[in-house]
């Protein structure tokens, strides 16, 4: 009797095991919601598309109710642990990021004047200094002139981790302010290679249509051609992927890029 009840308490155990785990639908098990994985079905994993194709399924993905950005992320070959392949620079994306930006501007004098001029959203200097070292950051780029940037360089605990420190070789330390903020506002955009080797990028608005985002990509596709190390070994860029707002990714042709690259 006794080793009966066993077998019958441990059958009811199992039971309760099996319907505990029905009751979690398997969209949520995959972390994924039902737009999500409905637009991935119109993508083939296995498959390389060319950039035309491509962008199609970026716009056809595309789930998110605001204006989803367009991402791309590139696999290179360097080594981010050597100065000189750890790339960094800037591109104009000819059709515009498609993002407003809020832009402050450190400057004085007639600089700070002219870049106001431009449109920079914040100018000043040490004003602006103090304002931030009591935890304000409203703005997404921050210009400086060369002269004022031993000041701002004391900033480097705050906005040298939000990725907003000036720094030459984003174009954010300029002798011409003005000029910097009317190139940022126009949908110049910075890149640089992350600690895996990889360029993420976000080069365009859904809403800026099939052929502005085909035009804003081969503009960053050249410059990133054009940013290659000559100290690089073996293949410099190994594959490509592209994604919108939290949507699904789409592999590209290498080989067709190649070709893109030169028109």
């Amino acid at each position: 009797m006794i080793m009966s009840d066993k077998k019958s308490v441990d059958k009811k155990t199992v039971k309760k095991s099996v319907k505990k785990e029905r009751k979690v639908s398997p969209i949520k098990k995959l972390g994924r919601g039902k737009r999500y994985i409905e637009a991935a079905k119109l993508i083939d994993k296995e498959k390389l598309y060319d950039l035309d194709t491509a962008i199609d399924l970026l716009i056809k993905t595309a789930t998110t109710k605001f204006d989803a950005s367009c991402e791309v992320h590139i696999q290179t070959g360097l080594d981010p642990k050597q100065a000189e392949q750890n790339i960094r620079s800037t591109v104009l994306l000819p059709f515009g990021s498609g993002k407003e930006l809020k832009i402050l501007v450190f400057a004085e004098g007639e600089l700070a004047t002219a870049a106001k001029k431009a449109g920079a959203d914040f100018v000043g200097d040490d004003d602006l200094i103090a304002k931030i070292n009591t935890g304000w950051l409203g703005f997404d780029i921050a210009i400086s002139t060369p002269e004022l940037m031993a000041k701002v360089g004391k900033l480097g605990k705050t906005l040298g981790t939000k990725g907003l420190m000036p720094n030459p070789k984003s174009g954010t330390v300029a002798k011409d302010p003005a000029k910097a903020v009317e190139e940022f506002k126009k949908g110049k955009v910075e890149f640089k290679l992350d600690k895996e080797a990889i360029v993420h990028l976000a080069f365009g608005k859904i809403s800026l249509g099939k052929d502005s985002l085909i035009g804003n990509f081969k503009a960053l596709y050249k410059e990133i051609l054009s940013a290659k190390p000559n100290s690089a070994k073996g293949i410099y860029i190994k594959k490509i992927s592209l994604s919108s707002s939290m949507g699904p990714g789409v592999k590209l042709n290498l080989n067709t890029l190649w070709d893109e690259s030169k028109n």
